[in-house]
């Protein structure tokens, strides 16, 4: 669609109508006073629809999402340090950048960017969240350039290229997402479709969502310096042969819910994909996962449907289990030494590691260095710009 982009001073100077057309999502209402300036009302900046030119948010300034915000390829969405966007109630409201587009999402540890639900009392689910599609390899499908599409929206995703660049994000904190279209089509916080190793993710918070708070679906980008605060279904999760880094990752459970992480070889949900030509297999460093106690919570970290992953310099608290592994091909992993933990500290775990794969190992077969895992950090690189 060509939606529209309107741009009126306070004082009337000037109207000016771009691309005007009409179809089902909303237009895209920009207000700029008599002096150029955007810090105007908030009720007046209204973003929604499909861009048909780079839209900039700006310093200073809040805006109201009424609607999809959708970004095309070939277009940027830029967002400048302390913008906040307050999102309408709705699991259609949400900001996807699609395959070729790009988003550059700079905040500051003193002025991050912030994504939030628009009700006096916000609640988890209040609206969607942020959605990035790419080109990188996913193992959901086969061949080329061949690719999926998302549980939201029905948007396309995959690819061959390793490196694919969507831009950047850095303090960036999504707040009371994760509305639900239905049972099977969930939005998180921040949605990661075959994201590429060019794109910059970093200091991100997702803090109070319905959903997953961080998902990677395939892709290869790394990311650093995550913060997921009181999720109600898995903090961290990763499917489709996701194999990017993350690194200084803090979880921390506000109530009884899923799981710290949960990581799949391949997405359980489409078709039969039990024999995928990659498996998911991501390292993931420093890592703090604190729960409610383990009277109270299950697994720390499930790891299934084949995913490898390896673990280093991690700090687990308040869980009944640490690492609940499933299936056979997740213990071929274990047994093909693809899959380690090194150097972990289990506080108020009753069982270190559950092995549900029905392949033969023991405990010191995955995890070395018991005792020595320090996490996080997180106190170190938290301050200004994450919630509480």
């Amino acid at each position: 669609m060509k939606a529209n982009i309107l741009l009126l001073k306070t004082v009337i100077l000037a109207m000016l109508f771009v691309g005007c057309a009409s179809d089902d999502t909303a237009d895209i209402t920009i207000n700029i006073d008599g002096n150029g300036n955007t810090n105007v009302d908030p009720a007046d900046l209204i973003i929604g629809g499909t861009l048909t030119e780079d839209l900039t948010l700006v310093t200073g300034t809040e805006y109201s999402l009424n609607s999809a915000l959708i970004v095309p390829e070939g277009f940027t969405l830029t967002v400048e340090p302390g913008v906040v966007v307050r999102a309408a109630t709705g699991s259609d409201v949400y900001i996807a950048v699609l395959q070729g587009a790009t988003i550059n999402a700079e905040g500051t540890s003193s002025n991050p960017i912030v994504f939030t639900s628009a009700s006096t009392t916000p609640n988890p689910g209040d609206w969607g969240g942020l959605i990035i599609l790419g080109r990188a390899p996913i193992n959901s499908v086969v061949g080329g350039d061949a690719t999926s599409t998302s549980e939201i929206g029905g948007l396309p995703y995959g690819g061959s290229a390793v490196n694919d660049n969507s831009g950047i994000l850095r303090y960036v904190r999504i707040e009371y997402s994760g509305g639900a279209a239905d049972a099977a089509s969930e939005n998180n916080g921040f949605s990661f479709y075959a994201v590429g190793n060019g794109t910059t993710i970093e200091y991100i918070q997702a803090f109070e969502g319905a959903d997953d708070g961080v998902e990677f679906f395939g892709g290869t980008v790394d990311a650093s310096f995550i913060s997921v605060i009181g999720a109600q279904d898995d903090s961290v999760d990763w499917t489709e042969g996701f194999t990017g880094t993350l690194t200084n990752v803090y979880i921390e459970h506000r109530q009884t819910h899923d799981k710290g992480i949960e990581g799949d070889g391949f997405n359980t949900d489409i078709g039969n994909n039990s024999s995928p030509v990659f498996w998911s297999a991501p390292r993931v460093t420093n890592l703090t996962i604190n729960g409610i106690g383990s009277s109270n919570e299950n697994e720390a970290i499930r790891l299934r449907a084949g995913t490898r992953a390896i673990f280093t310099n991690v700090s687990l608290q308040g869980f009944a289990e640490g690492f609940d592994l499933d299936d056979s091909e997740t213990g071929n992993g274990v047994l093909d030494g693809e899959t380690t933990v090194t150097d972990i500290t289990f506080d108020d775990i009753t069982l270190n590691l559950k092995n549900d794969t029905g392949a033969t190992f023991v405990e010191a077969d995955v995890i070395s260095g018991v005792g020595n895992g320090t996490g996080a950090d997180y106190s170190s690189w938290n301050s200004g710009w994450t919630r509480n």
